[in-house]
């Protein structure tokens, strides 16, 4: 017997004796070859992509929490009403987007650099992702992807205008933007937490324990 034949009969023993459907392996082959609508899973929600991604993002697949803010300049406000419904100081490490820095933070202390125990980091996503609630981060100067996995609390901004529905259309609206791929691409899905250990769901433990996602504007 070949190395194949023995690979070929653990992958059959694995099975327990299932039968291939060889016309359906062949379809969906197939589909992948007819681009991205062919071949996605179905996702039969409906409705404007922002409300599909702020229930998503509340979702307990998720659970992080949303606040909506009609103009980026509110951003100050909702971060203020976030930490002073939690007790927290208005101490923030921001990340360092021009968008972001040109804000009014009158009242809130800000440090210099990102410390790992920094208990609250603002930053700014380049796009939400209806789909799965994830929102995306380049790397770049304005963009260090530590500021990601450091705060306690992660309070993120994300324009209305830049959630798109699937993952595929992300990748569609990067490509739009004519600008070279970055070296770095952070899609992040709610809070970080772990089931390594017995099963039990841990948050916090490669990064954010809680996280906190500001809409702006309308789509």
């Amino acid at each position: 017997m070949t190395l194949r034949d023995t690979i070929l009969a653990a992958v059959r023993a694995g099975l327990g004796g299932q039968t291939v459907d060889a016309e359906r392996v062949r379809r969906e082959a197939a589909s992948l070859l007819e681009g991205s609508e062919a071949a996605r899973p179905a996702y039969a929600a409906t409705g404007p992509v922002v409300d599909l991604f702020a229930a998503r993002v509340i979702s307990p697949k998720v659970s992080a929490s949303v606040d909506h803010i009609p103009d980026l300049h509110d951003m100050p406000a909702a971060v203020a009403r976030y930490l002073d419904a939690r007790g927290l100081p208005h101490r923030i490490a921001l990340q360092p987007a021009v968008a972001l820095r040109a804000l009014d933070w009158t009242g809130f202390e800000r440090p210099d650099t990102l410390t790992a125990d920094e208990p609250v980091g603002v930053g700014m996503a380049l796009w939400g992702i209806a789909e799965t609630g994830s929102l995306v981060f380049h790397s770049g100067p304005e963009t260090p992807i530590l500021a990601n996995f450091l705060p306690l609390h992660h309070i993120v901004l994300v324009r209305a205008a830049t959630i798109v529905r699937h993952l595929e259309d992300y990748a569609s609206a990067a490509q739009a933007t004519g600008r070279p791929p970055p070296r770095n691409v952070n899609i992040i899905t709610g809070a970080s937490g772990t089931t390594d250990i017995e099963g039990s769901l841990v948050l916090g433990a490669h990064g954010p324990k809680y996280l906190h996602i500001v809409i702006a504007g309308s789509a």
